[in-house]
């Protein structure tokens, strides 16, 4: 139509992993060629195998590499890309590397640098919707949120309930901010108790169309990164959804905003509406909305980018139809600090319909790395009703093949099941009151059996002179919490018998295995790696028979609890200095995330191995308090 740009031809996503490939899909569906950016780290990263061409940005660390505008603008240039789109974290909401992008004669699939420096800083976001950052805190605004200025997804936000905890909130929150987004500046607000975090998806052409696409609810969240959305938001009154839509259309209108965009609120206790901030990128969360609307809010991104008016599209905004729920799925361990993992991640599936979505940025075989967000996948489902969503991404989850690390998937699935969620009585505290329950480990007590039955068989056979009964076999597992578990069971003429009272082997093989319980037959799909077995969702480390001798350490060891890096020390920490428990001593970083490090008793400080910026591998020893 007049007026509007030449079609785009070519994209580049600075970025990596999941969003990467989602944006390629749909590149691919539009008949636009796509350019991948990869670190070191990502050479070989599913987002690099299936973009059509490839540039190498040296090192892993992402302030190398994702987080160097310069290379990615030389990068687009010479893979002959038209146009650059951000994804979301590293540079989504950088106006600099914006106004790069665009000096170098590309299109940026994005707000205008103007909008994102409006609202990237959470400072002058509040100034424009009228508010102001708490100055002078006292002991009557407790709690309070300490927050950084820039970037998002959690890093560089710290809640204080203690007035003598704000300086060292204030230096932990800088410290993140500026390691993630070369940002250090950070400001304080009231904390809201007991809020739910609403949002309110914002679509802006270059024509003064403005639409608002539904709310999502995303209070489930763990460090202040969600963990489970939604949409619509359930049970919000209609006049407080109509004023969170006036709001975030205020919100875009103040900067002249275009694209996709998010307006963040808290909804408290009393049905007041906070605002937040306004995200000038694509969420996370974003296919819970496209399933609900039934748009592709990318293919929008580029048409907007290209000068498409949206009133050409449709009469209006789309019309919501039934509920969608996304879960992430991460390598992390939520019943231990939520300690992120790595390393290989065997086999994912998850089972298909045509109302379930899988959007990751690995595929089987690949290497969990240690340098970014330890997020796996998301799994999004839509349904006529919120309850039959619930159900199902439950349901899917539950029944999907996930080999590898240790994932957040149990935790899901308790989530998606528990009562005061079904019930839409959540809020951003869920996790501060049920994580103990939601994480407490429940092992199948057959899973070892099964492990056993399955290694064993074809291992022994009976030759015809042989007619003494077989001796019981004993083996021996750990499971991922590190519990250990023996299986008895014993070879006979009728094949492989359980040990186990109550229990008849009604079948085993190399990886299925029926075991007749109580009456009820159960199977067990087995699957054997060589530094794991998978029993159905029970993940077991075999063990050896002779353990092999372990290294041994002094009363008080802090052992490195992941691979990582030594962010910084506490303040005058030095061999010989008294420390009390719980006293955080150092900070690592992995996974883009801040990991305290804390005294594990009372007593005195007798060695210092860890120094910053150091590089540490899991079970690395950092420092020796010895108890008083």
């Amino acid at each position: 139509m007049p007026g509007e740009s030449p079609l785009i031809g070519s994209v580049l996503v600075a970025n990596r992993g999941e969003i990467a490939c989602r944006i390629f899909r749909t590149c691919r569906e539009l008949g636009i060629r796509t350019v991948a950016v990869h670190s070191d780290a990502d050479e070989n990263a599913l987002h690099a195998r299936v973009a059509d061409a490839t540039v190498r940005l040296p090192g892993a660390a992402s302030g190398d590499t994702y987080l160097r505008g310069d290379l990615i603008v030389r990068a687009a240039l010479a893979a002959g890309a038209d146009a650059v789109h951000p994804g979301y974290g590293f540079l989504s909401e950088n106006a600099g590397f914006a106004r790069a992008v665009m000096d170098a004669g590309l299109v940026w699939i994005g707000p205008s640098p103007e909008a994102i420096e409006a609202m990237a800083s959470k400072t002058r976001a509040k100034q424009l919707m009228g508010l102001k950052p708490l100055t002078g805190v006292t002991e009557a605004d407790l709690p309070v949120l300490v927050k950084a200025v820039a970037g998002g997804g959690g890093r560089g936000m710290r809640v204080v309930r203690q007035l003598a905890e704000l300086d060292g909130a204030l230096e932990a929150a800088r410290a993140e901010a500026h390691s993630a987004f070369g940002d250090g500046e950070v400001f304080v607000e009231p904390y809201v108790e007991g809020g739910r975090h609403i949002e309110v998806q914002v679509l802006a052409d270059t024509h003064g169309t403005v639409w608002t696409l539904g709310t999502r609810d995303c209070s489930l969240q763990r460090r202040h990164q969600k963990v489970i959305e939604e949409s619509p938001a359930p049970g919000l009154p209609e006049a407080l959804t109509a004023e969170l839509h006036a709001l975030a259309v205020r919100a875009a209108r103040a900067v002249d905003y275009t694209g996709a965009g998010t307006v963040e609120f808290l909804v408290g206790e009393d049905g007041r509406a906070h605002f937040l901030e306004m995200n000038t990128r694509l969420q996370v969360e974003h296919p819970v909305t496209e399933a609900v609307f039934g748009i592709d809010l990318v293919a929008l991104q580029i048409r907007i980018a290209e000068g498409g008016a949206l009133e050409t599209l449709e009469s209006g905004p789309p019309r919501a139809r039934g509920h969608a729920t996304e879960a992430r799925l991460y390598a992390e361990n939520p019943a231990k600090g939520w300690t992120p993992q790595t390393g290989v991640l065997h086999r994912l599936a998850v089972p298909q319909s045509p109302d379930t979505r899988l959007d990751t940025g690995y595929a089987d075989g690949d290497t969990i790395p240690v340098h970014y967000d330890p997020m796996l996948a998301k799994v999004v489902v839509h349904a006529p009703t919120r309850a039959e969503a619930l159900r199902k991404l439950a349901g899917a989850l539950e029944r999907a093949t996930i080999h590898g690390p240790i994932t957040n998937r149990d935790l899901l699935v308790r989530s998606l099941r528990h009562e005061e969620f079904t019930t839409a009585r959540m809020t951003t505290g869920f996790y501060d009151r049920h994580l103990a329950e939601l994480t407490h480990p429940t092992p199948d007590p057959y899973a070892p059996l099964a492990a056993a039955l399955a290694d064993a068989h074809g291992r022994s056979r009976f030759g015809g002179w042989r007619n003494l009964p077989a001796q019981p076999q004993v083996k021996r597992y750990a499971t991922a919490d590190g519990e250990e578990h023996e299986a008895t069971y014993r070879h006979t003429r009728e094949g492989l018998t359980a040990e186990t009272e109550g229990v008849r082997v009604v079948h085993a093989d190399a990886s299925l295995v029926v075991l007749e319980v109580a009456g009820v037959q159960r199977k067990f799909e087995v699957t054997r790696y060589a530094d794991q077995t998978h029993v159905n969702n029970t993940t077991l480390i075999p063990l050896p028979r002779f353990p092999a001798p372990t290294a041994q350490h002094a009363p008080g060891s802090l052992l490195a609890p992941m691979p990582g890096t030594v962010v910084r020390l506490a303040q005058g920490l030095a061999a010989g200095a008294p420390v009390q428990a719980g006293q955080p001593l150092l900070w690592l970083e992995a996974m883009k995330m801040e990991h305290k490090i804390t005294a594990p008793t009372t007593g005195t400080l007798t060695a210092l191995h860890a120094r910053a910026g150091q590089q540490v591998e899991v079970g690395m020893l950092l420092a020796v308090v010895d108890p008083t």
